[in-house]
């Protein structure tokens, strides 16, 4: 079952009360503010909904003397700057965070763990990666530079894609591959136990971009918005999914041009 649609994890009483009505066996906590601007941009309210709603949940689930597993979903943005000779990033590399909305995620994974270790039900946590697929949100690159070659390839725009940094690169997994990722995770994973959910490949930002352009079939120049920089990036970034092989054999299973097909897809039915 899913909370209310509208309930804000950071008002105690009814999110407390919500948990007490639904009773839930299992909780896969994936509410949160998670647009890296917007923490930019206020801070202290992505860390009340990020740190203190999910120490409201945890408190919920207390109070409701809930005894499942819970899978917090943090995020891979916790490493923050990783060297090269360190890659792919594995779950004991430090955590060095570089923006508000990876603090955020690193002090509530931190609360989580702590929580695994004292309270009376199990807790896992991941460290997702890109996310990639249908129905994603334009505010996220790929998803945006889909939308555009589509309202091209509809004639709905002229033929020009304005992009930040497309010279960096991502370890991206599809959405369907990341959700299969957790419901194992929720069956087999350990208490306590932390992983990174991605596919293990590098891709090249401009890469993705020129495929998206050659599967829809257009042309288009490409330029660069000074307004969509993010400040902190990295520039080459992939992770290891070994933990998560080793407790659960998940692999990737969804190939990236499937990701970029569906998402284009997706956008055609949205635009036509």
């Amino acid at each position: 079952m899913k909370l209310p649609d509208g309930l804000d994890l950071r008002d105690r009483a009814a999110l407390t009360a919500a948990v007490a009505a639904i009773q839930p066996d299992t909780v896969l906590h994936l509410a949160a503010q998670s647009f890296v601007p917007a923490a930019f941009e206020n801070p202290r309210e992505t860390f009340d909904i990020n740190f203190y709603g999910t120490l409201n949940l945890l408190e919920a689930l207390q109070a409701a003397k809930f005894t499942g597993r819970m899978l917090f979903v943090g995020s891979g943005d916790a490493y923050g700057q990783v060297e090269e000779r360190n890659l792919p990033v594995r779950e004991d590399h430090p955590l060095r965070p570089r923006n508000p909305y990876a603090v955020s995620k690193v002090a509530a994974e931190a609360l989580c763990y702590q929580w695994s270790q004292t309270a009376g039900f199990e807790i896992l946590m991941v460290r997702p990666f890109n996310h990639i697929g249908p129905s994603q949100s334009p505010r996220f690159a790929i998803a945006d530079f889909a939308r555009q070659v589509t309202e091209i390839r509809l004639g709905h725009r002229a033929p020009v894609l304005q992009v930040g940094d497309i010279d960096v690169t991502r370890d991206f997994t599809d959405v369907r591959d990341v959700v299969r990722a957790y419901s194992l995770l929720l069956e087999q994973g350990r208490n306590g136990g932390i992983y990174n959910v991605c596919s293990g490949r590098e891709y090249s930002i401009r890469d993705l971009l020129q495929r998206l352009i050659t599967l829809a079939g257009v042309e288009a120049t490409i330029e660069q918005d000074p307004a969509r920089l993010r400040r902190a990036e990295q520039r080459r970034m992939v992770a290891s999914f070994e933990a998560l092989h080793r407790d659960t054999g998940w692999q990737p299973a969804i190939s990236v041009e499937k990701s970029l097909q569906d998402l284009l897809n997706d956008w055609k039915e949205q635009l036509q």
